[in-house]
């Protein structure tokens, strides 16, 4: 079942790289680059941290695979079809919901403190995304802007580690708490939800 949620995630995370790429204008190279960097750079970042070697990535072939034929498909079908309005949006929404309840679970199995795993699980989550968005040339990148991003993801890591230490069964929380950021970030997105933004700052 986990195994099926981060190929699902990473799946989602390829898709969304590659209708960065397109809206940025990039050539294919550019949508396969922005793929990987995309789906992997978030479980790297965590890998690091928690000093897990070999990255986790680097020795699943199906995985691989399974990004470039996610890239290699998307681009197909942006060449057929025209992008769908908030098809970035709502793919990223998953990919981001997966990887961090699994960054979170990477955390806990780790033994690392609660406050750790939240900023793990939130860092596992969000790295694609920030990588994508600088390699587009987009700045600053979502994370930093107003949107209910890191936040859905940090609320979902709490809920998480409460569902842990409860006893929860580990499937459970991990659906659940997927489905939390999933419905937060597109609460934020469709009904247009935002943290307040910094004023009064000196210019």
């Amino acid at each position: 079942m986990l195994h099926a949620l981060h190929l699902l995630g990473m799946a989602a995370f390829a898709a969304s790289g590659v209708l960065a790429a397109h809206r940025a204008r990039m050539d294919p190279f550019g949508g396969l680059v922005l793929a990987f960097a995309a789906a992997v750079s978030g479980g790297t970042l965590r890998d690091l941290i928690l000093d897990r070697h070999p990255l986790s990535w680097t020795h699943d072939r199906v995985l691989l695979v399974l990004i470039a034929t996610v890239a290699v498909l998307t681009m197909v079908y942006l060449r057929c079809r025209e992008l769908p309005h908030r098809a970035l949006v709502v793919v990223d929404a998953v990919g981001l919901a997966v990887v961090t309840v699994i960054g979170g679970r990477a955390a806990v199995d780790a033994q690392v403190t609660p406050v750790a795993v939240l900023i793990l699980a939130v860092l596992t989550g969000v790295a694609g995304e920030v990588v994508r968005d600088v390699l587009c040339g987009a700045f600053p990148p979502l994370l930093l802007l107003e949107e209910v991003y890191a936040t859905a993801a940090l609320a979902a890591a709490a809920a998480y580690l409460g569902l842990h230490a409860a006893g929860a069964p580990d499937t459970a929380g991990t659906v659940v708490c997927a489905a939390l950021v999933f419905a937060l970030r597109l609460a934020a997105v469709f009904r247009d939800l935002h943290l307040p933004r910094l004023q009064g700052a000196p210019g």
